[in-house]
């Protein structure tokens, strides 16, 4: 008689610690893209030379982010596609803020560094979400 002893799912630890990240990240992006496009003036201030379509593409997404993490959170196959899905958005967004960068318009550098986070982390999970519906 063989005794297996079963191996705790490490990965499914990952998924749920990632898929609260990206619930928190997406209503923060909701919020803060809210404050710039509708808020008061200050948010705008304070926001500085932002290019209008990345913000505006930022507050669009943030609620997909909420279903991903939602997806995530209960190991959804469709999961894995969605998350490659915003990533691919957030790439093409992106080289259309390139292009506003190279006609020389205003820009803040941040944008620059959260454009890059944004979509690292979402091919990150869209890879950990694929490897996670494998498993299943």
């Amino acid at each position: 008689m063989t005794n297996l002893i079963q191996q705790p799912d490490t990965s499914f630890g990952w998924l749920k610690f990632t898929a609260i990240f990206a619930l928190i990240f997406g209503l923060l992006t909701v919020f803060s893209g809210g404050s710039v496009l509708f808020g008061p003036a200050e948010a705008q201030e304070w926001a500085g030379n932002y290019v209008r379509v990345v913000v505006w593409f930022n507050f669009l997404a943030g609620p997909l982010y909420v279903v991903a993490a939602i997806g995530l959170w209960r190991r959804e196959n469709w999961a894995a596609g969605l998350a490659a899905f915003i990533a691919f958005a957030t790439t093409l967004v992106a080289l259309g803020f390139a292009v506003v960068v190279l006609r020389g318009e205003a820009f803040e550098m941040r944008t620059v560094g959260a454009l890059a986070f944004r979509i690292g982390f979402w091919v990150v999970v869209a890879i950990m979400a694929r490897r996670a519906a494998r498993q299943i």
